[in-house]
């Protein structure tokens, strides 16, 4: 019961600070699985404050084989132990993704990752100016266009009613078929072709 009423003003104390301390004090850390991938690799005891165990858990060997291969396990440790522990995590995460490039691409590493994004970026870039150049030509046109029509159309209505009535007089409609139809009734209406059939 006494270790019970100990425990409780230690942790009491924490939370009437937690508002102040929040703020600097690093995340908890996640629970640590041990035996860790890299003292499992390095066939070695993993101590209980291993470095190395936050960040390389016992279900992602490949994890640290990918570093170990390129920067070894002794530069892995010292890399972690001059850093901040909220640091660490990214650290291990770029020295992963680093020595990943470097197998990949030996010469240049992430280098080359780096130069293939980028010139990937200016053909885009590129197709892109090209693309606007031609939105502006298009817009350009249909301005132009947009302006002969409203031209022509301004220009119509007082053209239209003096070209129109010219045309009615001096073409009127359906002469040619009227003249036509008149002769063609003339022929059938003369008196012996009315007659005809009652002499028959």
């Amino acid at each position: 019961m006494e270790s019970s009423d100990t425990y409780t003003p230690a942790s009491s104390a924490p939370l009437s600070h937690s508002p102040t301390s929040s703020s600097s004090s690093p995340p908890p850390p996640t629970i640590v699985m041990t035996p860790c991938a890299a003292c499992k690799i390095l066939r070695r005891r993993c101590a209980e404050k291993c470095v190395l165990a936050p960040y390389f858990p016992p279900t992602e060997p490949a994890k640290f084989t990918i570093a170990h291969r390129v920067f070894g396990a002794s530069n892995i440790i010292k890399f972690l132990q001059e850093l901040p522990e909220s640091q660490r995590a990214d650290a291990v995460t770029s020295m992963v993704y680093e020595a990943s490039a470097r197998i990949r691409d030996p010469v240049y590493g992430c280098a080359g990752a780096i130069c293939q994004l980028q010139k990937q970026v200016n053909e885009l870039q590129a197709q892109l100016a090209k693309s606007q150049a031609e939105l502006v030509t298009m817009q350009l046109q249909q301005a132009n266009l947009v302006a002969l029509i409203c031209m022509e159309m301004a220009q119509s209505p007082q053209e239209s009613p003096q070209q129109s009535v010219d045309n009615f007089i001096s073409t009127p409609p359906h002469s040619g078929g009227y003249q036509s139809g008149m002769n063609l009734f003339e022929e059938n209406t003369s008196p012996n072709s009315l007659w005809e059939p009652l002499w028959t």
